[in-house]
């Protein structure tokens, strides 16, 4: 009647879940989603380096190289971003060169380096979108002003 438990459907749904997901978030969402992975695949890296799990390692810094090659890098507007778009292309690749030689060499304090670049760059980032009560307040006190007069 019911049938087991099948990994591969499992598998196969919570692919098109993030492909759906995917199509539903903005560009904003999507880099924060970036820098997190990045970020959570490097300290993953660091406690797979730290148990001598190598593999988890070596595929937690791929996860993390794929995700600055084929999402952060490709999605600057290296036209519109001027300055800014290029000293972020200069991180990203200085970045992917830690990353590579920190894999080679298991070398904790490079991860760590690459981890410190991108925290405060993550959290500008997030806080970009995020209305502050200093912002909010002046356009409640528009639309306050609006409405009385009208």
């Amino acid at each position: 009647m019911f049938a087991a438990y099948q990994p591969r459907a499992a598998s196969a749904y919570q692919r098109i879940n993030v492909e759906t997901s995917m199509h539903t978030i903005d560009q904003h969402q999507l880099v924060s989603l970036l820098y997190e992975g990045v970020l959570s695949s490097i300290a993953t890296a660091r406690g797979a380096l730290a148990r001598g799990d190598v593999l988890t390692k070596c595929n937690s810094v791929s996860k993390a190289v794929r995700i600055i090659e084929e999402g952060l890098m490709t999605a600057l507007d290296r036209d519109a971003g001027g300055e800014l778009a290029q000293n972020l292309e200069a991180l990203y690749d200085y970045s992917l060169r830690r990353l590579l030689l920190a894999n080679a060499h298991n070398d904790d304090a490079m991860l760590a380096e690459v981890a410190h670049l991108f925290e405060p760059i993550a959290q500008g980032w997030n806080q970009i979108k995020t209305p502050t009560a200093a912002a909010v307040a002046p356009r409640a006190e528009v639309r306050v002003a609006a409405m009385a007069g009208a």
